[in-house]
């Protein structure tokens, strides 16, 4: 949704209660796979979060969605991957609700060794961007998009963490397009 609203074209987005008897059949008619996210566009259903986000870049390549630097926009698929494909005990024993307001009373080990490789790939991707602006690669990115779900869990979960990911955080709650996400997704839940 946020990198689908940074390329500035319409669209209208399918709201699907998730962890409902009919949540399967009802994705079902979107998307073959039964899982999200979709897209539904002029060239077929496109299936998972960076198949879109590739096709989105071909397809408003005036929108810089990935860094303009080759060295930057390597870095930010590369945490994108890891953010795509890892941080598994974050989201298992963390999981996304924006309505979240409480500590875990327990951090698992391994739990806290994926926020400490998030806060350390933060400040590895803010490094070279620090001057540029607050987002991690200085403008607002699909590496942003990919960890304003992470922003959510480890402020909503009072995760104690350094003041530049703390700063960070504020920057994705504070980033018009991820006000406007949080405002839907809050209506819907």
């Amino acid at each position: 949704w946020l990198v689908l609203e940074m390329t500035g074209a319409a669209f209208t987005d399918q709201v699907i209660r998730l962890n409902l008897p009919d949540t399967r059949e009802n994705i079902l008619k979107y998307s073959p796979t039964g899982k999200v996210p979709a897209l539904q566009c002029e060239h077929g259903t496109i299936i998972d979060s960076l198949a879109i986000c590739e096709y989105l870049v071909e397809r408003f390549p005036d929108v810089e969605l990935w860094p303009r630097d080759i060295a930057a926009r390597a870095q930010a698929r590369s945490a994108c991957a890891q953010m795509h494909s890892g941080f598994v005990n974050l989201r298992s024993n963390m999981p996304m609700d924006l309505r979240q307001d409480k500590a875990l009373e327990v951090i698992t080990v391994d739990t806290q060794n994926d926020i400490d490789r998030i806060v350390e790939l933060w400040a590895e991707c803010r490094a070279a961007a620090a001057e540029s602006g607050p987002f991690l690669f200085g403008k607002p990115s699909i590496a942003d998009a990919f960890f304003a779900p992470v922003a959510i869990r480890l402020r909503g979960y009072h995760v104690q963490l350094p003041a530049e990911a703390l700063a960070y955080i504020e920057t994705i709650y504070q980033w018009p397009a991820f006000k406007r996400w949080q405002q839907a997704g809050l209506q819907e839940s």
